[in-house]
């Protein structure tokens, strides 16, 4: 076989067979095969899809690649979370501790920013000193004695995926349904983990801009995962404003420890409740969603998670003392206030061009290369449902250099859709497929 002649079948529209695919990704992640041919294969993939089958091949292919975590000696419920995306999304910065001292274990491997999404491994690094990068043994270790451990990508786990994963990042292939599953799949498939709960965003700051997408995303991810061996559970979630209000790594970071102290933006708590309480569910320690949420609030409210957290920074080399006393961050240089143009009620918001903004200042990436200024990014002050008075502030711009400032504050102006009516309410949580 020859992977020009598997790129021409899929540019035609054709279905690949199970040894096509294993060929292509096995041939790519032993660098046989260029970028440029996998450029190609991915847009092919993009433009005209992937049959359930060939996505079932495409993520036993990009699981085989490497090797899988032996977790057997974890006594307890082994539960992940995953996020397909979105703009200001640091849900699992509250939810992994909250969870695990509820009594589940999290082992969970998470990614960097893709496009206008920030990734947990770039927030996470934002803590001095904290490293994402553990062995298979490390990871275990700390899985077991704090009951959550966080890791980026070893070469050894789903390294198919560590590399397509960068390579749809800047070739425009991100939003797929297949290579999003497969994405996903591969790795949490290498944690194994007895269940997993998705979060699966859809708007205008989300992969899927459609709850129909979503729909398809989530149902995808549940019957492929059913057919390797694993329960599932997807809570749908809307993406068209950011979670909570800050966008960009260490600011994340800071109000995430707001919200483990309890005093956390209402979403952030909202969206955190419900994963926890089917991630409970999942694991067999509670019998209803109602009582699931009530427990995470409660390891909330109670401080557990919090000292769950402070527990994990420092088995994973962060400062403490930068988690206990966030104000020692030296911040960005610079803040620009974004003023509302008009009296009115802010109706909408264009969620992506605030993470394209965020990007601009520094808190993303333009290609796989860059590297990421962490105390960059934007405060939001107004979200959807909000009166806004002319030149009161909508967000701040936190930025240490200048070059894309215009731009960055030209997208946040553009993103919010003000009208003298209020004409429409934000749901945040939608529908859970089981």
């Amino acid at each position: 076989m020859r992977p020009y002649d598997i790129i021409v079948k899929k540019r035609d529209g054709g279905e690949h067979r199970q040894e096509e695919i294993h060929f292509l990704i096995n041939s790519y992640t032993k660098d046989e095969m260029p970028d440029y041919q996998m450029s190609a294969w991915l847009m092919a993939v993009f433009l005209n899809g992937l049959s359930e089958q060939e996505t079932l091949h495409l993520t036993e292919a990009m699981l085989s690649s490497g090797t899988t975590l032996d977790l057997s000696s974890i006594s307890g419920p082994k539960v992940d979370k995953h996020s397909t995306g979105g703009v200001g999304d640091k849900i699992s910065l509250i939810l992994a501790p909250a969870a695990s001292a509820c009594g589940v274990f999290v082992p969970m491997t998470s990614g960097r920013g893709l496009g206008f999404s920030g990734g947990t491994l770039d927030k996470l690094e934002s803590i001095p000193g904290y490293t994402v990068n553990l062995s298979k043994e490390q990871f275990i270790d700390i899985l077991n004695r704090v009951g959550f451990a966080m890791t980026g990508q070893t070469k050894d786990l789903a390294p198919a995926d560590k590399k397509l994963y960068a390579l749809r990042d800047v070739t425009g292939t991100v939003e797929n349904i297949s290579l999003i599953t497969s994405s996903i799949l591969s790795k949490k498939l290498a944690e194994n983990a007895d269940s997993i709960v998705f979060d699966v965003k859809f708007g205008s700051g989300a992969f899927m801009k459609t709850k129909q997408d979503a729909v398809k995303l989530a149902s995808s991810l549940i019957n492929v995962s059913k057919k390797m061996g694993k329960e599932a559970y997807c809570v749908l979630s809307s993406m068209d404003q950011p979670l909570g209000k800050a966008v960009g790594n260490w600011l994340e970071v800071v109000e995430s420890i707001e919200c483990l102290r309890g005093r956390g933006e209402e979403d952030l708590m909202e969206l955190t409740a419900v994963l926890g309480g089917y991630m409970l569910i999942a694991g067999g320690i509670v019998a209803s969603r109602t009582e699931g949420e009530n427990r995470i609030r409660e390891s909330i409210a109670g401080g557990e998670a919090f000292d769950r957290f402070l527990e994990s920074v420092k088995a994973q080399g962060g400062d403490v003392e930068a988690v206990l006393h966030p104000e020692r961050i030296e911040p960005a240089r610079y803040t620009t206030d974004v003023t509302s143009r008009y009296d009115g009620y802010i109706n909408r918001m264009q969620c992506d061009k605030i993470g394209s903004a965020a990007v601009l200042l520094g808190a993303g990436r333009f290609s796989k290369e860059d590297t990421i200024d962490p105390v960059t990014g934007i405060m939001l002050r107004k979200k959807i449902g909000d009166f806004v008075r002319k030149n009161e502030t909508l967000a701040i711009l936190h930025y240490n250099k200048s070059e894309y400032l215009q731009e960055a504050l030209r997208l946040v102006e553009d993103s919010y859709f003000i009208e003298d009516d209020l004409t429409s309410s934000f749901q945040l949580i939608h529908e859970i497929i089981h």
